[in-house]
Formats: structure tokens, C-alpha cells, sequence
């Protein structure tokens, strides 16, 4: 037997998240997870599970998941990858397979995830662009700047948590930086684990503190606070997208 790791790209706004769900709830929605493990479980022949390297929510879309799955030998790799994506649904895509070790985790053996959220800022929403956040506020990108800037380092991000039964809250972000290109804007977050809908989380603060005109250093007040209700919404899923899975050391 042989494991493998799987990278796909999805748009997730057909999906319930990326995790299978309670096979109970109802009504069942579809999820990544069950999409994926079908299609290998048709082509192999056999019944195929897989780890994912963490889970997106519903509504998320990812560049760049991975996935590690054990089956017998696959012989080609390029020809099996091409099936799948024929009997995959057109939002999901198959980007590559390749064998790694028998001690590799998709989710264990990860060093660091980037995340990205987009956002449209325009009067009218836009029409041709199903994976952006959508607003008419008029966001400054040079303080946007430098209020993520108080987030890079190693803290305690509770105040940008929501509900989890996960008490550890300590993350290390890399990376927090956003960018402008024409009336979109890239937010883009690097870090070694990110607490439940905490990514979100800081894009609403981020929109909260500039819709209020608030100071700058209001993002480290609630930061410091450790006190999720004094930061903003948790912004809609829409415009958030895993990047990347990495399994080397972040440079």
C-alpha cells in the first residue's frame, strides 16, 4: 500500500464545507471531502478515505488543498489525476498526486496555510466575480496595513475566535499584508494555525475600525483584550480562499 498526496482547487459555494458532516443532519448537503472520496473510491475500486490538511467552511474556496489518501500502487500518476478530474464536478479540479512517506500528515506535517480574502469596492456589486466580498465602503490601504501589522508574531488570538471546543488559541502569523489592485483588495494572512473563523474574523474588525474611522491601534486594543466581542463581524465566507498548504518551514 502506498500514501498519497492530493492537491485540489474548489470554489466553495456549492459546498457545505470541505469536511464530511454528520451523516444525521438534514438536510445533507454535499461537502468536498464526499465528492473526492467517491470519485477515488470508483476509480480505485475500493473504499478510500481521506485526511484533508484542515477544513474550509461553507462558502470558502481554495487555490491550494491538500489531502493524503492510502491505496494500492497507482502506476500513473498524470493519467489517474486526469480521470479524476473527468468524473469530478466542474467546481473542483485535481492539480497533482504525488507519494510521500508513510509518516507524512496532510494536517500533522503542515508547517504553515495562507489564506486570502478578496474584496470588491465599487457602487455596483459585481456581477462576473462570484468569489469576492462585496462593498460599498472605501477602505485605505495603508492603514489597513498598518493594523494588520499588530497581528504578525506570535499571540493570543481570542478575541478573533469564534465558538470551538479547541482551547488552545496561541497562533504564530508570518505574514499579514494586504494589497490593492484597481477597486479589489488582497488580504493576505500566513500562519503555522488559525483558530476558527479567525481570518474572518480579522477582516471584519479591519472593516469595523475603518467604517468607525476608529484609531489604528484599536486592532491591538482588541487584540490584546482577548475578547471576542469587542471585534467586528466575522465576515461573509464569500471572499475567503486557502492559497496554500505548506510543509516546509515558512521563509
Amino acid at each position: 500500500m502506498q500514501k498519497y498526496l492530493i492537491y485540489l482547487q474548489y470554489q466553495g459555494l456549492g459546498y457545505c464545507g470541505s469536511q464530511k458532516q454528520n451523516k444525521n443532519l438534514e438536510p445533507k448537503q454535499k461537502t468536498i471531502q464526499e465528492e473526492l472520496e467517491k470519485v477515488l473510491s470508483t476509480l480505485k475500486k475500493q473504499n478510500i478515505s481521506t485526511i484533508f490538511s484542515g477544513r474550509t467552511d461553507a462558502g470558502v474556496s481554495a487555490y491550494s488543498q491538500c489531502a493524503h489518501f492510502v491505496s494500492d500502487e497507482i502506476e500513473d500518476l498524470d493519467k489517474f489525476r486526469y480521470s479524476m478530474d473527468s468524473l469530478l464536478p466542474d467546481d473542483i479540479s485535481v492539480l497533482k498526486i504525488v507519494p510521500v512517506p508513510d509518516d507524512f500528515h496532510a494536517q500533522m506535517s503542515a508547517k504553515y496555510r495562507h489564506y486570502q480574502y478578496k474584496i470588491k469596492m465599487s457602487n455596483a456589486k459585481p456581477i462576473f466575480d462570484s468569489c469576492c466580498f462585496y462593498t460599498r465602503q472605501k477602505l485605505n490601504i495603508e492603514r489597513l496595513n498598518n493594523m494588520l501589522s499588530y497581528l504578525v508574531g506570535e499571540h493570543d488570538f481570542s478575541a478573533f475566535k469564534s465558538h470551538s471546543e479547541n482551547p488552545a488559541t496561541v497562533c504564530t502569523l508570518y505574514k499579514a499584508e494586504a494589497r490593492q489592485e484597481n477597486d479589489y483588495i488582497y488580504i493576505d494572512i500566513i500562519g503555522n494555525r488559525f483558530l476558527y473563523n479567525m481570518v474572518r474574523t480579522i477582516v471584519g474588525t479591519l472593516m469595523m475600525i475603518e467604517k468607525k474611522n476608529l484609531e489604528e491601534n484599536t486592532m491591538l486594543e482588541i487584540l490584546n483584550s482577548k475578547d471576542r466581542t469587542k471585534a467586528g463581524m466575522t465576515a461573509d465566507p464569500i471572499g475567503l480562499a486557502l492559497v496554500e498548504v505548506g510543509y516546509e518551514n515558512y521563509k
